[in-house]
This record gives structure tokens, sequence and C-alpha cells, in this order.
């Protein structure tokens, strides 16, 4: 039997085989192209803050890859957010194992020492297995000095050393931060939140101004090696009165920020500043955020500071506010961009 066209002229006769051969094949297309669509990696959003942030905050970036992820393999994505799965995810492993949290007491193995009771005992039992002798004849390759081995540097902060996570979380979102970002701090002390920064970016793009000798003693003789970060070789400079000539002419940053700093500098040291950095920041997508409060600015008066900030080609863009992952605390950002090329 066969079927013919009532509106072709010439009579074609389509036979049923060919019909059902036809219908098969649009099927079997039809398979693949949504098997092809189901397996498609493009990336979804992610969002890398802990916690909620004001409404003019940035959306959250799109995932990113790296050279390391596309070289071993990896899902492609640079991961540096804790999520509620991930939240919720801890919450039952401590659940499972019946976990309650406990007095930190003398127990079988277990000998609780303060930071002054380890320093003492590393001074005067050099721990369990030593090298005797002059240092020149024992196999550590860099002898770092006690105080820094039981981490004193990590009680100089009015808040737990936790919270450096929560600054570069929210900084990297509202900046949205890839491996390739440039970033400076004006004072990055013994790298609290500088070390997130530096684990997350490519070699030789984090840069540092800090003045305190013994943080930036904290930062290169404990920190950057036990941290295993010495590879990434930051940039970190000892100076003051906002000199960034050893930073190069050339460079220019996505993220400037200063957390705590401002607030402990005389108004014209900090104009100073901003007028040197205004340059070197990336054009409207670039963004200087400063912690506390920006009393350089407000003591001048609203129409004053825009008019000042102009006449350096910035922009205020608003306050933002984000909340500590491990603790009640929260703090409060004032974002600034380049507004011309």
């Amino acid at each position: 039997m066969a079927l013919t066209s009532s509106t072709t002229p010439k009579g074609i006769v389509i036979t049923v085989p060919v019909l059902v051969l036809a219908a098969s094949a649009a099927a079997i297309f039809l398979v693949f192209l949504l098997s092809s669509l189901s397996s498609c990696s493009c990336p979804s959003n992610i969002n890398i803050s802990t916690s909620p942030v004001s409404a003019s905050t940035a959306e959250p970036r799109v995932p990113v890859s790296t050279a390391d992820d596309d070289a071993g393999g990896g899902a492609g994505r640079v991961v540096v957010s804790t999520t509620k799965e991930d939240v919720e995810w801890v919450k039952d492993q401590i659940r499972l194992n019946g976990l309650h949290m406990q007095d930190n007491v003398l127990r079988k193995g277990i000998n609780p020492r303060t930071r002054a009771q380890q320093l003492q005992d590393l001074e005067q039992f050099k721990g369990i297995s030593h090298y005797e002798g002059p240092e020149a004849n024992n196999h550590t390759a860099f002898p770092c000095p006690g105080g820094l081995l039981v981490e004193e540097h990590h009680s100089n902060y009015g808040e737990p050393w936790a919270g450096g996570r929560d600054v570069f979380e929210f900084l990297a979102e509202s900046s949205h931060l890839t491996p390739d970002s440039r970033v400076l701090e004006i004072g990055c002390g013994t790298l609290r939140v500088g070390l997130h920064f530096i684990r997350y970016l490519n070699p030789e793009h984090f840069h540092c101004l800090e003045r305190d000798e013994l943080s930036l003693m904290a930062a290169f003789r404990y920190e950057l090696p036990s941290q295993g970060l010495l590879y990434k070789r930051p940039l970190i400079v000892k100076g003051e009165d906002m000199d960034f000539t050893m930073f190069g002419s050339g460079v220019v940053y996505d993220l400037i920020y200063a957390s705590a700093v401002f607030l402990h500098m005389p108004d014209k040291l900090v104009w100073v500043g901003l007028e040197r950095l205004a340059s070197k920041l990336k054009p409207y997508d670039g963004r200087i955020f400063v912690s506390h409060n920006i009393k350089f600015c407000s003591r001048m008066g609203g129409e004053e500071c825009t008019k000042r900030l102009t006449s350096l080609g910035l922009e205020y863009i608003g306050k933002h506010t984000h909340d500590s992952l491990l603790f009640n605390h929260y703090e409060i950002w004032f974002g600034f961009r380049r507004s011309k090329e």
C-alpha cells in the first residue's frame, strides 16, 4: 500500500517503510541531542559568601577554571565558599559521631598547654627529639623563633584569627575575583586575611605594604612556610607613608583593600594614598574597600568629599556588611571604584 501526497502535482509516492525509517532517524537524533544537553559542563553560579551582605554587593560570580584544574582533570571550578550544604554536612558529621563540646582538660594522651607553656617547653626541652649543638650543625632548613612557632601573633587582633577567612570571601565575591586577578592589601600584618588570597591567586599576584617588622617576620618565617605557600612568591614589602613605588609603575589591581588601617592614619596621608592608587585600580570593575569607617571622607562633609573623590577619578559605591561564619560578629566595608580611564 502507498501513500500519495495530494498537493504535489507529479504524484510523489512515499512508501510506509520510508516513512518509518525517517521517523526512527528523527527519534535517534532527538535522544542524542537530549543526552548532549544533559552532560553539558556549563558552569553554574556559586555564591562564595557564607552569609548575607548588603543589597549593593555584587551578584555571585560564575566559577572559573584554572590551568591546574584543567591539567588535573578536575571539575573546572574554583570553589572558595562555604555553602549551606557544607554547613549541613559538617553538622551531620558531628551528629552521626555523637560529638559534644568538652572542656579542654588533661586526659589520656592529651596534655593541653597555653601558648606561654608551649613556648617554655620549647625553649627548655626543645621537643621530644632534637639536634644538639649549634644551629649550623642541625638539619633544620629555616629555623623559626619559638614565639612564632606557638603562634603568639595569632592573638594580635581584636577578633579571632578565623575571621580572616570571612573577610577574604566577602572581598572576593564583591570584586568578582578570579585566580588571575591582582590584589593589593595595605597593612597585611601577619597575613590573617592575606593567606587566603595568596592561596587563591596565581603566583606573584598578591602584593602588600606593611610597616610592622614583627608582623612581617611572622609572615615570612612562619605563615608562608607552614602553609606551603612559599612557591606563590607574594610581593610583601616593608614600608609606610603610602609609598607604593616598589610594586612597579605598570601594575593594575582588581582589588585594593585596607582592613582597620585607615582609621589609624592621619586623613591627609589617606588622601595621599588614594591619589597614588587611583591610577593603579582597574577602571570601572576594580574595587577599593576600606573597613570600619571612612572618617577621612565624612569629616570633610559629603559634598566636599565627593568633589575630592571625583578629582581623583574615584566614585563611592556604597556601604556593605558581612557576617562571620564561626562567631557572632559582622564587619562594615565601604566601597569605591575608578569612574574613568
